[in-house]
């Protein structure tokens, strides 16, 4: 399967307040961001004309940006605005969207008050982040070799580029492995995430998640939640020992690339998607598509 590499494509990219052609859109080699990771980002789906949960998106893109100490130089409806208008530029109603800040060139060092602040948004066609038919059967999961930083030691409040490096090596090292992904636990050996996706856990008809203390409280994530409950399954949020894996009956993991989707393994566990796991994929798919009432 050839890929397309994201720096030769058509189309157009919003970049500091205008459309650029999509090659154009570029950076110096001595921005800040890619020397020190002083960029922050959001992951985002439109489905059928409309991006879901954009505002709730662009604020935490917003709170990311304070968390690294700089400030986005447009206002929260200016980017949300901007988010639809990049995916129509392009002819897009059903796509993923990057939005994105980061500090510039002007200086280069640790300290960077003196950096200006740089947004870009993209949008392209992303189908599901996994293959139907692995999605359907659950996919499997490996152990990471990383684990989630104490909220002591970077901050895990924000949604920061730097934050992933662990996950592309975890992933990397998975699918090295024949996994689709890795199950993350934190510092303290309590179960934290996949590498870009919140846990799900279900057990007697329970459905317990990580405390999310030291990763992101995903906008799925909450999402899913308020759709259990409405379901009037029971959601509890704890810290879950790594080693009450083997207890549970059903997995499955959350998030704007990921959606809902189910997991059968992780490591020597063995899990079947069941019906908690599948009512709760086909109603977040029904909900983002507008097939479902909002929850709260």
């Amino acid at each position: 399967m050839s890929l397309v590499p994201f720096d030769d494509r058509d189309g157009f990219i919003w970049l500091d307040g205008q459309f650029v052609p999509w090659r154009d859109a570029k950076v110096h080699v001595l921005t800040h961001a890619l020397h020190y990771a002083s960029a922050v980002f959001e992951g985002e789906r439109m489905y059928g004309g409309e991006i879901f949960a954009l505002r709730e998106h662009t604020e935490r893109l917003f709170r990311s940006a304070e968390i690294l100490d700089f400030k986005i130089p447009y206002t929260v409806e200016e980017i949300d605005e901007a988010c639809k208008a990049t995916a129509a530029k392009n002819g897009l109603t059903d796509c993923y969207l990057r939005p994105i800040a980061w500090r510039g060139p002007e200086q280069i060092g640790v300290s960077a008050q003196a950096t200006k602040i740089h947004v870009a948004i993209a949008a392209w066609d992303w189908p599901s982040y996994f293959k139907p038919e692995e999605k359907a059967k659950g996919i499997r999961l490996t152990f990471a070799k990383y684990k989630r930083p104490s909220p002591e030691t970077a901050p895990t409040a924000s949604k920061a580029a730097g934050l992933y490096m662990i996950c592309t090596i975890s992933k990397h090292a998975a699918e090295k492995e024949g996994y689709a992904d890795a199950l993350m636990l934190d510092w303290r050996g309590y179960v934290a995430e996949a590498t870009g996706a919140n846990m799900f856990l279900v057990r007697d008809g329970v459905i317990h998640t990580p405390e999310p203390d030291c990763f992101l409280d995903g906008i799925t994530r909450r999402t899913v939640i308020g759709l259990a409950r409405k379901r009037g399954f029971e959601v509890v949020q704890r810290h879950i020992p790594g080693d009450e894996l083997p207890t549970f009956s059903e997995v499955f993991i959350v998030g704007t690339a990921a959606e809902v989707t189910p997991v059968a393994e992780i490591g020597p566990h063995v899990y079947k998607p069941g019906h908690i796991s599948l009512t709760l994929m086909d109603d977040y798919a029904k909900l983002v598509r507008r097939e479902l009432a909002a929850v709260a």
